[in-house]
C-alpha cells in the first residue's frame, strides 16, 4: 500500500508540475496551500507553503517546516536537538539556510522547477518543492 500511495503522489506531482510555467496553465489568483513530507515518510517532518498570486505571479511565498515529534517549527536553533553530533548540527544550518533561500527563489523564478537545491540543504528543497507541488495542485 505505502508504494502505490507513494506512486500515485509522485504521478500527481508529474501532471501538475506545469501549473507554474508561464503560458502553460497561467495560475489563477488567489492563495494556495499545501503540506508534504516529500519522500522522508519515516520521519516527523511536515512543510507547509502557503502560495499568493497576483496577476498570474507568484507575488508571496510562506514555507515552514514543522516538527511533529517535538511540536516545534524547525527554524534557526534546531540544531540544539543535536548536541552531541556535529554533522547533524552542521545539517539542521545547512537546511535552515535552505529553508530561507528557496522561498525567495520562488519568487524569482516563478516556477518550482527552475528552483535548484542549495549545496548541503537538500532535505529542505525536497520538502520545499513537494510542498509547493501539493500546494498548486488545488
Amino acid at each position: 500500500m505505502n508504494s502505490l500511495v507513494r506512486i500515485l503522489f509522485l504521478a500527481l506531482l508529474c501532471c501538475f508540475s506545469c501549473k507554474t510555467e508561464k503560458g502553460k496553465g497561467a495560475l489563477a489568483d488567489g492563495t494556495y496551500s499545501g503540506r508534504s513530507c516529500a519522500q522522508y515518510t519515516n520521519e516527523p517532518f511536515i512543510g507547509t507553503a502557503t502560495i499568493e498570486v497576483k496577476d498570474h505571479n507568484i507575488v508571496k511565498v510562506d514555507f515552514a517546516i514543522n516538527d511533529t515529534l517535538n511540536n516545534e517549527v524547525f527554524g534557526p536553533d534546531y540544531e540544539k536537538h543535536y548536541p552531541d553530533n556535529e554533522l547533524y548540527r552542521e545539517q539542521s544550518r545547512n537546511d535552515w539556510q535552505g529553508v530561507l533561500h528557496y522561498p525567495d527563489e520562488l519568487l524569482k523564478k516563478q516556477n518550482i522547477d527552475s528552483v535548484d537545491a542549495v549545496s548541503g540543504a537538500t532535505w529542505s528543497y525536497n520538502i520545499f518543492r513537494a510542498s509547493v507541488k501539493n500546494a498548486l495542485t488545488k
